[in-house]
């Protein structure tokens, strides 16, 4: 029988002892990776992904070469890894809200779980309600007050469907009205928040914190249960006197579905590496960012809970999809 020329490039690596797709994978990546980052320049997840990019940079022949493909709630970049070929070279990065956007968006062009192979779990996001210096806001209580006896005139800024979710959750159970008034990205919401066009907004800890730094805004409350270390003065929103309010999200790190097995412990590898870098480390506190790296298995997990969290807000009624 005649061999293929597949085949007869595989004899070397079976002689070896490898099969031909470790092989393959040992002489991954051949060209730049792309890491499609499905959101505007500026926010919490392209920061992430840029100093990402960089410290891998010694553990691949290659480089990674972030790529913002902003648009459609994360819907434009995520549908482009999607039909990538599944050979390493184009992955993405992207916050919870990927799980939770088939339950607000109408359609998708891809199953948010089916379509990708989740590589690993890179950070958490705890989201933070951030004000301009020159408002009048001292805490989360004024801001409620003032959103009280001003119905439907104090709007919160959200750029996907998790802090949009937080912010009319919180209106929601502090009984206001808000308007909800969404951005394509953090560093675009943080610029209104600054200007003084926006008086509040629901943001993550990387996007808020090189504006904290300068004294030109003020972070009203935290989303999650416990303090931020970032902003350790900073009260919850539940010592603010809203019980039970707990929500944060997360950035993973995904490839189109079929990526090999093998890609993806390398990548696995690389990142581990990365992520033990003492000035990565520094990189991220600096950038307000809290590193959270697990493999594959904890991103799996993450997107379980998130399905289950947005399912059981659906059924209640809390959210709507667009129409």
């Amino acid at each position: 029988m005649p061999f293929g020329r597949r085949t007869l490039l595989a004899v070397p690596a079976l002689l070896a002892g490898k099969t031909p797709v470790d092989a393959w994978a040992q002489a991954w990546p051949s060209r730049p990776i792309r890491l499609i980052v499905p959101y505007a320049t500026g926010g919490g997840t392209d920061l992430l992904g840029r100093a990402i990019a960089e410290a891998l940079r010694p553990a691949l022949p290659h480089p990674v070469v972030v790529e913002n493909r902003a648009g459609g709630a994360g819907v434009i970049g995520s549908e482009l890894v999607a039909r990538a070929e599944p050979d390493g070279h184009t992955l993405m990065a992207v916050v919870s809200t990927h799980v939770a956007n088939r339950y607000f968006l109408p359609s998708l062009p891809y199953d948010p779980i089916k379509d990708f192979t989740p590589v690993a779990l890179l950070s958490r996001n705890t989201m933070v309600l951030a004000t301009g210096a020159a408002q009048p806001y001292a805490d989360l209580r004024a801001m409620l007050d003032h959103a009280r006896r001003n119905p439907g005139k104090v709007g919160t800024g959200s750029t996907e469907s998790l802090s949009s979710f937080i912010g009319q959750e919180l209106a929601r159970r502090a009984k206001v009205e808000m308007a909800d008034v969404q951005y394509r990205s953090g560093g675009q919401l943080m610029n209104d928040i600054v200007a003084g066009h926006l008086p509040v907004g629901w943001t993550s800890t990387a996007s808020a914190m090189p504006h904290m730094q300068t004294g030109r805004v003020r972070v009203l409350a935290v989303s999650t249960a416990t303090r931020t270390p970032f902003f350790p003065d900073v009260p919850t929103v539940q010592e603010q006197g809203v019980a039970d309010f707990d929500f944060s999200g997360w950035v993973g790190l995904y490839g189109p579905a079929g990526l090999p097995e093998a890609v993806v412990a390398r990548l696995q590898e690389a990142l581990a590496r990365a992520f033990a870098d003492e000035t990565l480390k520094q990189r991220f506190t600096t950038m307000g960012i809290e590193p959270d790296l697990r493999p594959a298995a904890g991103l799996v997990q993450a997107a379980q809970r998130e399905d289950r969290l947005w399912a059981a807000a659906a059924a209640a009624g809390h959210i709507k999809k667009e129409q």
